[in-house]
């Protein structure tokens, strides 16, 4: 039987025991669960089930999902002493099973850990204490700049190492490559063939270059495992040392030719290791690079307004309700509201729109856009981590720390990969040692000393972190936020999309659409009068007829009288003339004839629109129509989605007929219609009892139960407003093209994963047996073993220039 995992969850929210009671049987019922028992007293929750089916991530979300809270600190760490991944592995399962710690996850890509725990019951100095054991340092994380200094730092130290190493790696190199036969033109001085020699060069480049290996195979042994250290440090260690016997023999042996010395092969292969370190430390640099990018957009400093008295200060001290100042060209400091001023702001480092937004004073701002064309005055609302940047740059980092379940999948591959490729290596050495070549002690060491190197499964280790990075860190450029990598993989599964209607397909806001005038009547007159008499109103609906009578440049007049008609419409008198704005009811009521328009007025409706008559002096003088109008781009993003592949459905509260108007323009077939915001969720749910596998989007806040339920939840937003905590992705762009683009990346980052995973593993399985066989150099294996890492990062960053209109 698999072993059982078992974990306490403080938890919020419960009131009475009724509330217990649900999560104890919503736990209880979790695939892997063997138990729940939650204590409504403690407020807390002890769970015991099947680490491989199971995880307290689940846990979380489904309490979260019953209404209720779990309650965890976060530490967040950078670690130093990583070799492969399994380091990572090793360092993840000790904090895990910790007393008090809820979840740990080790990104092996940044290496980094981030740890979910109880205060109450550990700190972060335990954790700090424990990893130390280990052989490993946990450092808590610091300011941004300083972990770009950090890595740079690392660059150059492994530089530094490289160097060294090849200075003294390369006569032995010569040596080697001068023996084949296609080579033999190339002058070899004498001295380079002394034994002496040989040793005085390999030495340092065993023992102080390979130090950090020899260090590394301590500590795990040291922790009952193995890792690439391991491997390396063997296979090395193998060829150094049978190379000094060999020395030792000729010494003493007295013979004046010189012996076959694999010094050279030894050395090659520490060097190449590091030359392939120092590309994947370099090449992990730039996977991070979306967050720096994020970061560097952020103004430096704040022009604030204090007692009267303007003031240049680090963005650091700005504080909400300050009054800043931008002037034109400008980055805006601070997330706030315009109170004074109008401009043009350019938001596409945030929405992915390029066409700058007119702004005018009570229009909201985001912190590190840009000020196009006008001097503006803006009260700061939210600051520091609260600001919209920060919530995006949040989100990133906790996309490019959390894991897929494909990479759970490699990650427990590469635990026990170490121990049968020693396995295998014992076994190839003895088949060659008694059966192919009896007593050969030489024939026997090298495809021995080739299995150990070019196992290491360094490649391994990479192939999904560094995709996930690197696939999350581009879809945040262009405004995809995935809370983390499950649903960047989750989401690539997706066959069917379920859209709300309002603020979605459609703008969120009635616009006027059409006028009809009849003949006798001026329409700019018919217009002035009706927009006079309804800005009058503050129904959305005469909001909508006076903005979109002012956008044609129709000056309004004060009416001389108004009034409101609960049910009818409205009543005013503007320039002598008695104006009636309302339905049939009203016309009707006051005996005003209406067949001549009822036609037209009925087409309009059936196009899901609101049409109102217009009556002046008690004469039919014409309507006006207004509707909810669809965005320019959900057809064209619809269109993309059934291309690729997706069934689309519109759910929405508003009655069938406006529903399917709607969906007839857009080209939405499968209309839900008259649904109340407690009723999606259970729409969605019974999509998804049919087999589908759902993605909602909608806006984050009515739709909130829908996103839930669904397998996937996409929330529509734009600035600061933006649903990041009610959905798995957060689309910052109010275009429905961003919900096409997250589906695209998902399916691009898979792809990329299992080409990485297909890099990792081929070298394995085809150098291995190759290696037993004998046809493989020890520094070929250490060549390829050092490309395979360098080929899966590479790859993964192409994932940095994708394109996302192809499939």
């Amino acid at each position: 039987m698999r072993d059982m995992e078992e974990k306490t969850l403080k938890i919020n929210g419960m009131t009475c025991a009724a509330c217990a009671n649900r999560i104890e049987k919503g736990l209880s019922k979790m695939e892997g669960v063997d138990s729940a028992n939650v204590n409504f007293a403690l407020e807390s929750t002890t769970v015991r089930y099947d680490p491989e089916k199971a995880n307290v991530r689940d846990f979380t979300e489904k309490i979260e999902k019953l209404g209720y809270g779990v309650v965890f600190d976060k530490a967040e760490f950078d670690i130093t002493g990583m070799t492969c991944a399994a380091c990572a592995n090793r360092i993840e399962k000790r904090i895990a099973r910790m007393d008090g710690v809820a979840e740990a996850a080790v990104n092996f890509a940044v290496e980094t850990l981030t740890v979910r725990y109880n205060s109450g019951q550990i700190t972060p100095q335990d954790m700090m204490a424990a990893v130390k054991k280990m052989g490993y340092e946990l450092h808590p994380q610091t300011a941004d700049e300083q972990k770009v200094d950090h890595k740079e730092e690392e660059i150059k130290k492994q530089t530094r190492k490289f160097i060294f190493s090849a200075i003294l790696t390369l006569p032995l190199l010569w040596t080697m490559v001068a023996h084949f036969e296609f080579l033999s033109f190339l002058y070899l001085p004498d001295i380079l063939m002394n034994p002496w020699v040989q040793l005085v060069l390999a030495t340092p480049v065993q023992f102080i270059i390979g130090a950090q290996f020899y260090k590394g195979a301590f500590n795990a042994l040291r922790n009952k495992s193995a890792n690439m250290d391991v491997l390396v440090a063997l296979g090395t260690s193998a060829a150094y040392f049978y190379s000094v016997y060999l020395l030792i023999e000729w010494v003493q042996g007295g013979s004046t030719g010189e012996p076959m010395l694999y010094f050279e092969a030894s050395a090659v292969i520490l060097t190449l290791i590091l030359l392939g370190k120092l590309f994947e430390v370099r090449a992990k640099g730039k996977t991070s690079q979306a967050i720096q990018k994020l970061l560097g957009l952020q103004a430096k400093t704040a022009r604030v307004l204090k007692d009267g008295i303007e003031q240049e200060i680090p963005i650091e001290e700005v504080q909400a309700g300050d009054i800043l100042l931008v002037k034109p060209g400008e980055k805006i400091p601070a997330d706030g509201e315009i109170i004074a001023g109008q401009s043009a702001i350019d938001e596409s480092m945030i929405t992915g729109e390029s066409i700058p937004v007119d702004k005018a004073p009570g229009s909201p701002v985001i912190g590190s856009t840009i000020n196009k064309n006008g001097s503006l005055q803006i009260r700061a609302t939210k600051v520091g981590k609260d600001s919209a940047l920060a919530q995006i740059v949040r989100v990133v980092e906790e996309a490019q720390g959390t894991k897929a379940d494909i990479q759970r999948f490699a990650d427990r591959i590469s635990g026990v990969f170490v121990p049968i490729v020693v396995g295998i290596a014992l076994v190839t050495f003895f088949i060659w040692y008694f059966a192919v070549t009896p007593g050969d002690f030489r024939s026997a060491i090298i495809p021995t000393i080739s299995i150990l190197v070019i196992a290491c499964p360094c490649a391994l280790g990479l192939a999904t972190p560094t995709s996930i990075m690197a696939g999350s860190g581009r879809a945040a450029e262009m405004g995809m936020l995935f809370k983390g990598g499950e649903h960047l993989e989750n989401t690539r599964s997706i066959d069917t999309v379920v859209l709300d209607k309002t603020g979605t397909v459609t703008k969120g806001e009635p616009s006027l659409t059409d006028v009809e005038i009849q003949e006798g009547f001026n329409q700019t007159d018919v217009l002035r009068w009706t927009a006079s008499a309804e800005n009058q109103s503050e129904h959305p609906l005469a909001q909508a007829i006076t903005a979109g009578v002012k956008e044609q440049g129709i000056e309004l007049t004060q009416p001389d009288s108004f009034q409101a008609l609960p049910g009818y419409g409205i009543e005013a008198v503007i320039e002598g003339k008695t104006i009636l704005v309302g339905n049939r009811k009203l016309m009707t009521g006051r005996g005003i004839p209406v067949e001549t328009i009822e036609a037209r007025m009925e087409q309009l409706e059936n196009e899901g629109k609101t049409a109102m008559l217009i009556a002046v002096d008690n004469t039919l003088a014409g309507l006006v129509a207004v509707a909810d109008t669809v965005k320019e781009t959900s057809k064209d993003a619809i269109a993309r989605l059934h291309a690729l592949g997706l069934d689309v459905i519109m759910l929405t509260g508003d009655n069938r007929h406006t529903a399917e108007a709607i969906g007839s323009q857009v080209g939405v077939t499968h209309v839900i219609a008259d649904v109340l915001p407690e009723e999606k969720g259970e729409q969605i749910t019974k999509l998804q009892a049919q087999g589908k596998k759902v993605a909602m989007v909608g806006d984050g806040i009515n739709d909130a139960p829908a996103l839930a339920s669904a397998d996937i939840g996409m929330a529509i937003g734009t600035g600061t407003d933006i649903a990041i905590e009610a959905a798995d992705i957060t689309l910052m762009r109010g275009d429905l093209n961003s919900v096409a683009d997250a589906i695209v990346m998902s399916r691009k980052t898979m792809r990329n994963i299992k080409q990485n995973l297909f890099f990792a593993f081929f070298y394995n399985t085809i150098g291995i047996p190759i290696a037993a066989l004998g046809l493989l150099a020890p520094w070929v294996a250490g060549a390829a073993m050092a490309f395979s890492s360098v080929s899966v990062v590479l790859n993964a960053l192409r994932l940095q220039r994708v394109n996302l209109e192809e499939k």
